[in-house]
């Protein structure tokens, strides 16, 4: 492949990339929170601790999500969208001490803006799309990867964890 084509080629996974985190956290994450649950017509005042905290975490979510992504498109030269997977089983970054990073991300966004907009409408809103998003990852995720990838991702799902890092010393994985 020569040098131009492997650059549209990353130009490409760059823009799909960005395509699938609109449709999906953007919109989850988001918009729905922006324009449903009054997150837009927050003003952050810094006296507020609980606007701090929820300003952290949203932007540790955010900051956090983007290496997620990174790490799909560089080392699994693929997207977060189930139609558009990772070709290489991605055991590196995040994907080290949990099997789900980016869902722990945008619930970290997510429960940010909880805080900030004072809404348990909100919370009802994340604890739903957590639940639906554990019944996908049971469902379908697992399933679709332990095909895909066979025994690595049986050794890789005993190793790590799927929702709650392990406290402790961890086994090393090796990306297959």
């Amino acid at each position: 492949m020569s040098s131009r084509t492997s650059r549209w080629g990353w130009i490409g996974l760059g823009l799909r990339s960005l395509f699938w985190v609109a449709v999906m956290p953007g919109l989850f994450a988001g918009y729905v929170p922006w324009r449903f649950f009054g997150v837009g017509q927050v003003r952050p005042t810094v006296t507020n601790p609980a606007h701090l905290v929820g300003l952290a975490a949203l932007g540790l979510g955010v900051v956090l999500l983007g290496a997620c992504i990174w790490q799909f498109a560089s080392t699994g030269r693929g997207t977060l969208s189930p139609a558009d997977p990772p070709t290489t089983l991605v055991v590196r970054g995040l994907y080290r001490y949990v099997r789900n990073p980016m869902y722990l991300c945008v619930s970290a966004i997510v429960l940010g803006e909880v805080l900030l907009a004072g809404s348990g409408a909100l919370f009802m809103y994340w604890a739903v799309w957590f639940l639906a998003a554990n019944l996908f990852v049971r469902g379908y995720e697992e399933p679709v990867l332990r095909r895909q990838f066979g025994p690595a991702y049986e050794e890789y799902m005993r190793r790590v964890p799927r929702w709650f890092p392990r406290l402790g010393p961890r086994r090393s994985l090796r990306a297959e």
